[in-house]
């Protein structure tokens, strides 16, 4: 699929646009006539038809460029403890078992893992572990952990610093004059509307069927609402623009940076990708792709507080800072940023005490962490416009946090 095929499809209308939503969820099949293809004709703001499931687990791949991450020669261990799906009960909304849960709503994959061993690792939709599954935004929480590793290994001195600091090209610019730390809790004071603006961000820096660049979408944004570290507001250019720091401070692209100083010293066992502009700078803040394994180790990590094994691959403060607010935080501190959620360095809270550090993606992407138990849900979905399954899915996780290991 070219990228001009992206930004030129037709609307796609919803089936059953009358039924309740739990008729929608389990009667849309998603593309199972057509074994799942993947190559579809989106529509605005990347919804598109049901070749979702090819999309979401490689088919970007096929439509965009990416720069790899390959792993080491290490891996880390994740044992299978598995317990029987259809007798593990918890108290959801409309199910009562996983088997339950997995037959009612759109989900391709559900691991659920503690201290490497893995109590659930279920697939959907005619998908294999060997896939890599799409992050959507939460590729924004594994930048977090690329600006952790940069601030470890002094490549950035402080997140008080500004952008420009490091990236030339930004000096004098809106964004490159925002102290980090307001971009990583999306309080820039940008005028921006994440719902309204694809077309002037996503477009110009992915989707556009010339030329695509994040530089000069970064480079050029002028507009300004407020001063920064006021409120929250959601963005795709806090991620981009940290990117550009990140690989300029390093003089790397942030696939080799991730490849050397996070998927290798965490013991990843397959291969990840990152899609990128057309000049090969990647789109960090969408467009992270991992097999279900390694999005386990990924929160596994967090939740062991950055250490993998023997290994410390992000520093304990790091991790710990983005559990906690301050007092230049209190914008984005739960029930602020959100209500029922706050934010802190790209990683959504679900706790009010920061207990669940989330990674959130779009369409139902979902890694849950419980930083006491160390419990860790990965969760990927082709929709979560079908219904309330989030209804289900927290009491499934609680319930999950009560597993005998």
């Amino acid at each position: 699929m070219k990228r001009r095929q992206v930004i030129s499809a037709a609307p796609v209308f919803a089936i059953g646009a009358l039924a309740s939503p739990l008729l929608r969820a389990t009667t849309e099949t998603w593309g199972a006539e057509l074994s799942y293809p993947s190559g579809s004709v989106f529509e605005r703001r990347w919804q598109y038809k049901p070749n979702r499931v090819g999309n979401f687990s490689g088919g970007f791949e096929q439509m965009f460029k990416f720069n790899s991450i390959e792993p080491g020669v290490g891996v880390s261990p994740l044992d299978l403890q598995l317990i029987d799906a259809k007798k593990f009960r918890f108290p959801g909304q409309t199910t009562q078992t996983i088997e339950d849960y997995l037959n009612r709503w759109p989900t391709t994959g559900l691991l659920i893992a503690r201290k490497g061993k893995i109590f659930v690792e279920e697939y959907r939709m005619e998908r294999k572990p060997e896939m890599r599954f799409q992050s959507w935004s939460m590729a924004k929480s594994v930048t977090s952990l690329l600006m952790g590793i940069a601030l470890d290994k002094g490549f950035i001195q402080s997140i008080d610093d500004l952008p420009e600091k490091y990236v030339p090209q930004l000096q004098g610019t809106l964004l490159g004059g925002i102290a980090m730390r307001h971009l990583l809790n999306m309080s820039s004071g940008v005028d921006v509307v994440h719902e309204r603006d694809p077309y002037r961000i996503d477009v110009p820096a992915l989707l556009s069927p010339g030329p695509t660049s994040v530089g000069r979408v970064v480079i050029g944004w002028k507009d300004k609402k407020e001063e920064p570290g006021i409120r929250f507001n959601y963005t795709e250019l806090c991620p981009l623009t940290i990117g550009m720091v990140i690989r300029s401070a390093s003089q790397q692209t942030l696939a080799q940076f991730a490849q050397h100083h996070l998927w290798q010293p965490m013991g990843a066992e397959g291969k990840a990708t990152l899609l990128t502009d057309s000049q090969g700078f990647e789109f960090n803040c969408v467009g992270f792709g991992a097999q279900l394994r390694d999005w386990a180790r990924l929160a596994q990590l967090v939740a062991q507080k950055g250490r993998m094994g023997s290994t410390q691959v992000v520093s304990k403060s790091w991790i710990e800072d983005c559990t906690k607010h301050g007092t230049q935080d209190a914008q984005v501190a739960y029930g602020k940023a959100r209500p029922n959620t706050g934010y802190k360095n790209f990683f959504w809270h679900n706790h009010p005490q920061g207990r669940w550090l989330a990674m959130n993606g779009a369409l139902g992407q979902k890694v849950l962490r419980d930083m006491e138990t160390e419990t860790v849900l990965i969760h990927t979905s082709v929709s979560d416009e079908v219904g309330p399954w989030t209804g289900d899915l927290f009491p499934l996780f609680v319930a999950s946090t009560k597993l005998n290991s």
